[in-house]
């Protein structure tokens, strides 16, 4: 049995995963064998996202004063969390791809992105999107593809004025 000190150290420490995340998804399971859970873990973790279960009441208490106090609500039954401190769309893609593999294991319960509760369309919605670093690399190619053109359409001028004064100079050779 937990005493109170380490009760409050795990509130404390919960809340403060709380105050930090960006975004959370919270799911409840049922028959979850130790190879899923294994998996699940290994999945999100590779993700850079953190999963624990959580106790419905220490989930409610250090919920309080942040953005998913909204979702408390729904803190009933076996209670899981995974939390992003980054990129809302890895841990969308993380946790859809998971319950859409074991429906029967794993139900979505409620997710909560910068401060807003999502339901399991809007997770999916997220999940379509491409992520950060996919967004960032298209960005760049597009800005680096129109200096490129730049770049060709200047140096064209004075290849095509070589091109022109090469045939010039050829023409004068064959009419001498």
């Amino acid at each position: 049995m937990k005493t109170r000190e380490q009760k409050q150290k795990d509130l404390n420490a919960l809340t403060e995963q709380f105050r930090k995340a960006q975004a959370a998804m919270f799911v409840g399971f049922q028959n979850l064998t130790v190879a899923k859970d294994q998996e699940l873990r290994r999945q999100l973790r590779e993700a850079g996202i953190s999963y624990e279960v959580v106790k419905n009441t220490l989930a409610r208490k250090a919920a309080e004063g942040t953005p998913f106090e909204q979702a408390a609500e729904h803190f009933k039954g076996v209670t899981a969390v995974a939390l992003s401190d980054g990129d809302p769309v890895n841990l969308s893609k993380a946790i859809s791809k998971f319950t859409k593999a074991n429906p029967d294991i794993f139900k979505f319960k409620v997710g909560v992105v910068e401060g807003k509760v999502v339901a399991l369309r809007d997770v999916e919605a997220i999940a379509s999107l491409p992520s950060k670093e996919e967004l960032i690399s298209k960005i760049m190619f597009l800005i680096n593809a129109q200096a490129q053109r730049l770049v060709t359409v200047i140096s064209a001028v004075p290849r095509n004025l070589a091109i022109v004064v090469k045939q010039i100079g050829e023409q004068k050779g064959e009419a001498a």
